[in-house]
């Protein structure tokens, strides 16, 4: 015969199986308890396994989840049924109603009680709220000819976060020491420090911003700081009309208009906010540092980008997509040499989706670094309009005194063929001294990608403009009289293309990857300007040696001021995991130097690589980089030595510090992207997202860089957690407007694990399938044989309550000296 334990267990089997069979159901479970022994009936209950629209009164806080998306962490309220005592009520908050994204006719079937605070979505045909409480979920099932949006990769605006209120500073750090030598003495020595980045607050869906750069030098005849802070503005997303808002010190930003400084208000369509195929692109760029150097991207004297890099070719892959028009790279090397190279960020041919209208609205006063208005008022908009699946039309205007131009064009979708946009702009400048310029500029653009070649044209672009044509800010640069800067050259023709092109891509000894880039400038009134990038990498095998890579990059440039040339080459062998040995060759119009590297990339948060070689004169050189990551910082060090020449060491920190009234942490650089600020309680050193970020010694942790619009989700890494710290819930999604500071609070339990057995105060156990329920409602452990339970995570002091038969009957309390107890008994009072 079966023994008493042995069929309770099997029992115990069958409550796990009717938690499975509760989230379909809607009849009771029954159970039949004749398997045990007649005695044993009074002390068993599973009144709270076999009613699945039972939930025990109060209040909890739990997921709330559509459809698998997450609608954030909520307080939940259960109510007892006046009707029927053996059901309970659940209050859906009415509240989330909006962000469930329904139909209107779904939205009429909903019927609101308990003053209108709680939804009843029982209307709505197919739809279930699934009772998942004591897991710490509330799952709305909602069938999808109910709502608005159907889109595996896209979450719909109702459910967008705008986050919370707080306050964020994003830095970046360089600094630079060196000595200059002459005649084997030390001739000078210097140093060099300087930052840029972004303070701010968020209020609502308001984003306050403030963007700084400052600089400190020292050297032998002067020293000299500077700090500004570039511009002040304020953002917030519009996702009920898919638009963003700003004001302050914006810039253009546009299509069809050169880009310029302006005090005053912009509101224009984000294409972010559209499903991510259909989304824009980012300029690249590449380039070649001769020694160990820093390489700024600026536009208009802002720092937009700062890095060090070490010798040889670099490439800048992550400015920000919004970007747009001419960017100034400036290469700063450690043997003291400055090249400067501009680089024209572009829009694809403007193609727009059948029946949607894309537009970009602004006004204002133009403005400088230093935050003076100066000149007329201007009021700029652009248009597209997708006609049909081929054809958008698509221009603007731009309105100012003594300053008009007309833009109208049309994009063509070639399908096969690619895509291609023509356009035409007209301007009219009246100058200061009453002379009336006026001409015509015929751009001309292309882009596809030949997936049957693995090759693609990312942009091709061709304009003319007439002699007495004018672009706005040119028009300005004359009425301040800054006819010696860039804007005061009258453009005649410009070709843009970058192109790449992968040859046998089905054959990884034979692959070969290309890519180039072409520009050139002619002017009315100036010499021309000309730069020609070419990259060929190649992987292969040699014999048993795996992967060699080898890779050539050559460039020439003609500038104002006379031609540059240069290149470089590359061949590196694996030498163990994530080790590589190599030779670079650098060449420029005057010098060649050539290394021997060592390098190892197999700490992905700490790679390094070292280097020695000569150079055309015979000086040896060594150099070194190194790049950490920490969950707190982002750090490179370089450091360079040339005989007889220089010897310096330079860095960059880059990272943010965010604070909310949860708290405050530091962490890596964000850049312009959202975040999201974790919470786990008390308990410090737990790793999110596979380690990237850990929480600090108050349990609070940021972690940056997270895509606008994107349906994200934040996890807790439950395989390296100490064996004392329990996840009960590790997995949150949502997604962030832009510049939002979303907050994900994780349930992280320190305590021991225990067995224990219960006593009521008349001396029994309670009854066999009872729940312990936590201060949160999570149901914690289910009473065994003789009221042991098992518990884990609970903490000295901690208090328990015991619930059967529909209620909360009484309450445990852990002691403080349980670790030591071999034996722990816990009176239920």
């Amino acid at each position: 015969m079966m023994s008493l334990n042995t069929r309770k267990k099997m029992l115990a089997v069958c409550i796990g199986l009717s938690f499975c069979k509760s989230h379909y159901a809607d009849a009771a479970t029954e159970f039949n308890t004749d398997v045990l022994d007649i005695d044993e009936h009074s002390r068993i209950d599973l009144s709270h396994f076999s009613r699945d629209d039972y939930i025990l009164p109060g209040e909890y806080l739990l997921d709330v989840k559509v459809n698998k998306g997450n609608l954030g962490q909520r307080s939940i309220s259960v109510f007892a049924d006046t009707r029927n005592e053996d059901k309970s009520r659940l209050c859906f908050p009415a509240d989330l109603v909006s962000k469930l994204a329904l139909k209107p006719a779904a939205l009429n079937n909903v019927r609101y009680w308990h003053d209108k605070q709680c939804a009843d979505l029982s209307g709505i045909e197919g739809a279930r709220i699934s009772n998942r409480i004591g897991q710490g979920e509330l799952n709305v099932t909602v069938p999808q000819a109910w709502m608005k949006y159907s889109s595996p990769n896209w979450v719909p605006p109702e459910q967008w976060e705008h986050g919370i209120p707080g306050l964020l500073l994003d830095y970046n750090l360089s600094g630079q020491i060196g000595k200059r030598y002459g005649r084997g003495q030390v001739h000078s020595s210097y140093n060099s420090f300087s930052s840029y980045g972004t303070a701010g607050a968020n209020a609502g869906a308001w984003r306050m911003r403030a963007d700084y750069q400052g600089s400190s030098s020292r050297n032998r005849l002067r020293n000299r700081s500077d700090f500004s802070w570039n511009r002040f503005y304020g953002f917030r997303p519009l996702p009920d009309i898919g638009a963003r808002l700003a004001v302050g010190e914006l810039y253009l930003e546009s299509d069809v208009f050169n880009n310029f400084r302006f005090t005053g208000v912009n509101l224009r369509d984000d294409e972010r906010m559209l499903p991510p195929e259909l989304r824009g692109y980012a300029q690249e760029i590449r380039g070649i540092a001769n020694s160990n150097a820093t390489v700024r991207v600026l536009q208009d004297g802002r720092i937009l980008y700062e890095t060090t890099v070490p010798a040889g070719p670099f490439t800048i892959q992550d400015l920000g997509a919004g970007i747009r028009g001419k960017l100034q790279v400036r290469v700063e090397e450690d043997n003291g040499h400055v090249s400067t190279f501009e680089v024209n960020s572009t829009s694809l041919p403007y193609l727009t989706r059948p029946g949607r209208v894309r537009y970009n609205l602004s006004a204002g006063v133009p403005s400088t670094l230093r935050h003076r208005m100066e000149g007329p008022g201007v009021a700029a908009g652009d248009f597209s309009w997708g006609l049909n699946n081929t054809w958008s039309l698509y221009g603007g205007s731009l309105l100012s005194t003594n300053y008009q131009a007309l833009n109208l064009g049309s994009g063509i979708n070639l399908n096969a063929m690619g895509a291609m946009s023509l356009d035409v702009t007209h301007s009219r400048a009246q100058q200061t001294a009453g002379d009336t310029d006026a001409g015509l500029s015929v751009q001309l653009q292309y882009a596809k990608r030949f997936d049957d070649y693995d090759s693609q044209i990312t942009f091709a672009g061709y304009r003319f403009s007439q002699r007495k044509y004018v672009d706005f800010p040119q028009f300005l640069a004359v009425r301040q009289g800054e006819r010696s800067q860039d804007y005061a050259r009258r453009e005649k023709q410009s070709y843009v293309i970058t192109a790449n092109k992968t040859f046998w891509a089905d054959d990884s000894a034979r692959r070969l990857t290309t890519y180039l880039s072409y520009s050139q400038q002619h002017y009315w009134n100036s010499s021309q300007r000309k730069r020609l990038d070419l990259t060929l990498s190649k992987t292969f095998d040699v014999g048993r040696v795996k992967n060699v890579a080898v890779s050539l990059m050559a460039y020439k440039a003609k500038e104002y001021r006379g031609s540059e040339y240069g290149g470089a080459i590359n061949l590196s062998v694996p030498i163990g995991s994530g080790r590589r040995a190599g030779y670079d060759a650098q060449v420029s119009r005057h010098n060649i130097t050539q290394r021997a590297t060592l390098s190892d990339y197999s700490d992905p948060d700490n790679s390094w690589n070292m280097s020695t070689g000569v150079n055309q004169q015979g000086k040896g050189i060594v150099s070194g980089y190194y790049t950490h990551n920490s969950p707190y910082v982002s750090m490179n060090l370089n450091s360079s030595w040339q005989q007889e020449s220089y010897a310096s060491l330079s860095g960059t920190l880059r990272g943010g510090v965010t604070a909310t009234a949860h708290g405050a942490a530091a962490h890596r650089d964000a850049g312009s992207n959202s975040r999201i600020m974790v919470s786990t309680g008390d308990v410090g050193d737990v790793p999110i997202d596979g380690g990237r970020v850990r929480t600090n010694r108050f349990g609070i942790a940021v972690v940056p860089g997270v895509n606008s619009y994107y349906d994200t989700t934040t996890r807790i890494d439950v395989n390296n957690l100490p064996y004392d710290v329990e996840a009960v819930r590790a997995v949150v999604q949502g997604t962030l407007t832009e510049g939002a500071i979303g907050y994900r609070n994780f349930e992280v339990v320190r305590g021991e694990k225990m067995f224990a057995s219960l006593r009521t105060v008349d001396g029994n156990a309670p009854p066999f399938g009872a729940v312990v329920v936590n201060k949160s409602g999570r149901e914690i452990s289910v009473v065994n044989d003789d009221g042991t339970v098992y518990l884990s995570g609970v903490k000295q002091h901690e208090k328990l309550d015991v619930a059967w038969e529909g209620k909360k009957q009484c309450r445990i309390t852990i002691p403080d000296n349980y670790q030591s107890l071999s034996q722990l008994l816990l009176p239920c009072e």
